[in-house]
């Protein structure tokens, strides 16, 4: 029997007491957590924002939102993981009703890589 996966969006704020480095490998960790049991769709990093209130004493913190697409139980299990781990100060994942909509650099970006060079061509050019 076939699996469904659904799409997911989760948003972590890292402690702002980590150095930029540590930020990067918290990340790098939960990414590569969500890419190992089911599929990163985009990764934004927002950066350093001011907190609506203060967090366990801090008024900052990193930002980042990763879409992705996963089965079912996999959600729970990422909660679990954010709510034990020390760098990660608040955290949240939603099911999506439909795929998140990619920007439009990325569209362009991914026509392009897949059309040939000739197409690719401005539109004066293939006017004449």
């Amino acid at each position: 029997m076939e699996k469904k996966l659904n799409f997911y969006e989760t948003l972590f704020v890292v402690s702002p007491a980590l150095s930029e480095d540590e930020t990067k490998a918290v990340i790098e960790k939960f990414t590569a957590l969500i890419a190992e049991n089911g599929s990163v769709l985009s990764v934004n990093e927002w950066g350093k924002r001011r907190l609506a209130y203060p967090i366990e004493k801090f008024t900052e913190g990193y930002y980042v939102v990763v879409n992705f697409e996963s089965e079912g139980n996999f959600p729970a299990e990422l909660e679990r993981l954010f709510g034990i781990n020390d760098s990660i100060i608040r955290s949240m994942v939603i099911r999506l009703e439909k795929a998140p909509a990619v920007k439009e650099e990325a569209k362009e970006e991914a026509e392009t890589a897949d059309a040939p060079a000739e197409e690719s061509a401005p539109a004066e050019e293939k006017a004449e």
